[in-house]
């Protein structure tokens, strides 16, 4: 038993009311998940044998990937588990983990696309210096820079939830463990957890966004000086993916504030699936948008994969 706890546990929830049909529900979420792990795992994969694929832009696709798997691999056993089997207990020292590595990732995503303007930025308005600027030692202080950001300035809110008492019910509202639905939970002064997380956002999510859209800005004004369409056309196609996989994050990410934020009136199982989506979407598309717009990807999977079949 822990010290000043009823209980050692909490209690996961799936789809309230659709309990019945859980085992239908949980087929998509399955094929969702295998779609990421396989489409992630094949891009670290590509980047990792293809030496054509050994730039700066690669690697952070390659920082992108791994989080988002870090992210499904988190979160999705959890939910199948709740879903498939009805196991809805999870230990308390299993639950602060997991929401900790849960919202760290998070952040790091953020990092990583920042990180990618930032590449796009040099790449575009500083050509001539992209090598000397983005070298691979700079490339690697970048990736270990997003990844302390991530994992170190969450553990203030985090810590404490090993200490809080929990005397109200142990019942979460999810299939997973956040640190918004565990804080509900405490029969402590939980200021400090309710203050931190959001000052945390602002100076991440917000901050991240905002200069990313100013790096775009400089960079559409770089663009808009080159005298050939065609030139623009080329030039601004190396963002795409990059703008595209931005809007899936940010806008998930905006979807799921405003509900938890504004959204007390809407049903629950609207939260439910704005959660999901949140998790699921971005780790989905990432690889399908990078495999349809890059033609490097594009060649190095179709190498990939006629290498495999030829040496098998």
């Amino acid at each position: 038993m822990w010290p000043n706890s009823s209980s050692s546990s909490f209690l996961l929830t799936g789809f309230p009311g659709l309990e019945a049909v859980h085992h239908w529900i949980s087929t998509p979420f399955f094929f969702i998940y295998i779609f990421i792990l396989l489409g992630n795992s094949t891009l670290l994969l590509l980047i990792k044998e293809d030496h054509n694929l050994h730039e700066p832009m690669y690697y952070f696709l390659a920082m992108l990937a791994a989080t988002d798997l870090g992210l499904t691999l988190t979160t999705m056993p959890t939910v199948l588990r709740v879903l498939w089997l009805d196991h809805r207990e999870i230990g308390k020292v299993a639950c602060f983990s997991q929401a900790y590595f849960i919202h760290s990732l998070a952040f790091v995503e953020s990092g990583v696309l920042l990180a990618m303007a930032y590449d796009r930025f040099i790449a575009i308005c500083n050509p001539l210096r992209y090598t000397s600027i983005l070298t691979n030692n700079q490339v690697l202080k970048i990736g270990l820079g997003v990844l302390m950001r991530g994992f170190v300035s969450v553990i203030p809110p985090i810590l404490p939830l090993y200490f809080f008492p929990y005397c109200h019910s142990h019942v979460l509202s999810h299939a997973f463990c956040l640190h918004q639905d565990v804080i509900k939970l405490a029969c402590a002064d939980t200021t400090f957890n309710r203050l931190y997380p959001v000052v945390l956002v602002v100076l991440i999510f917000v901050l991240d966004s905002l200069i990313i859209l100013i790096s775009y800005v400089l960079i559409l004004k770089s663009v808009l000086r080159i005298a050939s369409k065609v030139e623009r056309a080329k030039t601004l196609n190396t963002c795409v993916s990059h703008i595209c996989c931005v809007l899936v994050f940010y806008v998930t990410v905006i979807g799921l504030s405003l509900i938890h934020r504004f959204g007390k009136q809407v049903p629950h199982i609207v939260h439910l699936t704005m959660s999901y989506i949140y998790f699921l979407f971005p780790p989905l598309m990432n690889p399908i948008i990078y495999s349809v717009k890059t033609k490097q990807i594009q060649s190095g999977i179709l190498h990939l994969f006629t290498t495999h079949r030829v040496e098998a």
